[in-house]
């Protein structure tokens, strides 16, 4: 039976109406601002010591442009650089002098219009309507059977496309939250591809108006992907600049263009999941922006609120596992790791590779979460707040004290751990389970029931080809783990793709399917004689960690008889 794709009309039909477009029209005026502003906070913040955050900074820039400079970078950094170190050299910043105080702030308010001019981005509709059509082709390309067609067939069957990116969860509230303020998603993230899968799917099938976003300013590297995000609303992120001048005015950047009204997608997990987990520790930097641009929004009392949308992700595969894996094996097993490490793939992989990406079918789930406001209550489709008793808020008392809104760091930053919680509990819940995943966390549960006394290395180190998995095995367990699922379904803790409500031996041949599609050594695959084998633990231990947290083993009765693993001789 063939799904229906509910494709929603444009909330903001004419792009020049858009807020991320009305920004990009007044670039130099909301620079400006962001330089007025952080040059305020910066001054307020670090009044006794701000010759010294000036020194650290101009320090730590000199250290990144001498040992990790990037193609990226300004024609001019050293120049620039040089410039600020002479002023510091000429003139000493004593604290008492008015003279030095000057110089210092002169300096400051230079280095903040540096950063602020490097961090926003522009929105141009014809490089976005271009964009629009290449996308389509290139994600028609990815996710249909192509082979066998001529290439002229990429750029049609948009409606085929969109029945390969499934939408999950109320959309339509989301949709209405734009009439009453300013909405950040806030999706989980797994793949390079992420960014622009989402930017897609929120424009073509939910018809939302483009939301800025966050890039690492490393993509800018690579030509097309630079010409593409600075004109689409992209405001560039670098991770190598962790001092207090940069970190201040970028998140003065994000808390203005809230408060502008300009939808924002970021990824509060800061980076790419490495470990294939759901997020649990997420960045409070621009997550904060969000409460102090409610705050503002208060003191304004513009009626207007900030609405906070987590989405998950879900992959049947992910591009960079492998990758992804290893880095975080490296950084978590140290000494272990260094055991780990094989050749690298042949030509011929590679090949296979490449062939598999072209030629075949798969699916990607969006699963559009419960929207929160900023301190992780629950909204409705008119923007009002409840608590966890479904009583109604009124979030300005939150931020009030002697009977007016008012500005309280210590307070903001408790509200922004109450929210980064309050998103990592919503992950979790509106997280869809999908057959790679379910069959992937079976098969290395079973593995890591075989071998009690190994530690996780010890699992990794064992040689995948002494190892296979009956296929009627496989299946008792997923066939246990189904039934613990639908419990939690039916309880509203997890979501279940419409595949694990079929048979448990259809759940894992689909699996085996999925995870078998594009990785050269492939995580799972059946043998002629049916069993269930791995070229890659370590890979099957990526997708195995999608329901890591959930306690899902504990529902499984492991009887030697029946729960086998057969080891090769």
């Amino acid at each position: 039976m063939k799904k229906e794709v509910v494709i929603y009309p444009r909330i903001i039909e004419r792009i020049e109406d858009w807020p991320i477009f009305r920004l990009s029209k007044d670039r130099s005026e909301f620079i400006r601002e962001i330089d007025e502003f952080t040059f305020k906070r910066l001054v307020n913040k670090h009044r006794k010591d701000l010759s010294d955050v000036i020194v650290k900074t101009m320090y730590n820039e000199r250290i990144r442009i001498k040992e990790d400079p990037w193609k990226v970078d300004p024609p001019n950094e050293r120049q620039f650089w040089n410039r600020i170190s002479k002023k510091l050299i000429k003139k000493s910043l004593d604290r008492d002098d008015p003279q030095a105080k000057a110089v210092a702030e002169d300096i400051l308010q230079k280095i903040i219009h540096r950063y602020s001019e490097e961090i926003v981005g522009t929105f141009q509709i014809p490089t976005f309507r271009f964009a629009q059509r290449f996308l389509t082709a290139f994600f028609n390309r990815i996710f249909n059977a192509a082979v066998g067609k001529s290439l002229r067939s990429i750029w049609r069957g948009r409606r085929h496309l969109y029945e390969r990116l499934n939408v999950m969860g109320d959309a339509e509230t989301v949709r209405e939250l734009f009439k009453h303020g300013t909405v950040i998603v806030v999706p989980t993230h797994s793949s390079n591809l992420d960014s622009i899968l989402v930017g897609y799917a929120l424009d073509q099938i939910l018809g939302m108006p483009s939301f800025s976003y966050g890039a690492g300013l490393n993509l800018y590297n690579f030509g097309p992907a630079a010409y593409f995000m600075n004109r689409l609303g992209a405001y560039r992120v670098d991770r190598r600049k962790k001092n207090a001048v940069y970190l201040e005015t970028l998140k003065v950047m994000s808390n203005l263009s809230i408060q502008r009204g300009v939808n924002t997608l970021f990824f509060p997990g800061g980076t790419r999941s490495r470990s294939g987990e759901l997020e649990k520790d997420l960045k409070m930097g621009l997550l904060g922006t969000s409460v102090e641009a409610q705050r503002a929004m208060c003191q304004q009392n513009t009626g207007k609120k900030v609405f906070i949308v987590p989405l998950v992700i879900c992959y049947n595969f992910v591009l960079e596992a492998p990758f992804l894996i290893e880095q975080h094996l490296r950084s978590t097993g140290k000494e272990n790791y260094i055991r780990l490490r094989d050749e690298g793939k042949s030509v011929r992989g590679w090949l296979r590779f490449i062939w598999r990406f072209f030629s075949t079918t798969s699916d990607i789930t969006l699963s559009v979460g419960r929207p929160l406001d900023v301190l992780g209550n629950m909204v409705d489709k008119e923007g009002r707040s409840y608590d966890r008793f479904g009583n109604a808020l009124d979030i300005s008392e939150y931020f009030t004290s002697k009977n007016e809104v008012n500005e309280d760091r210590q307070r903001e930053e408790e509200y922004t751990k109450l929210l980064a919680e309050r998103i990592v509990e919503r992950y979790h819940i509106e997280n869809v389970v999908l057959s790679s995943h379910l069959t992937a966390f079976a098969v290395f549960e079973m593995l890591l029931h075989e071998n009690p006394k190994l530690d996780l290395f010890g699992i990794l180190r064992l040689p995948p080809d002494d190892y296979m998995f009956p296929f009627h095995a496989v299946v008792e367990v997923v066939e246990q783990m189904q039934t613990r699922l639908y419990l939690w379904e039916q309880q509203g803790k997890i979501r279940l793709a419409p595949e694990i409500h079929r048979s448990p031996e259809d759940v894992v041949r689909d699996g085996v399917k999925n995870l078998g599609i594009f990785h050269a050594e492939k995580p799972l695959s059946l043998t002629k004689e049916g069993h269930i084998v791995s070229s890659n633990f370590r890979v099957l231990y990526f997708y195995h960690n999608r329901l890591q947290n959930y306690d899902l083993h504990k529902a499984v009765q492991w009887k030697t008889a029946e729960i086998e693993v057969l080891k090769v001789d």
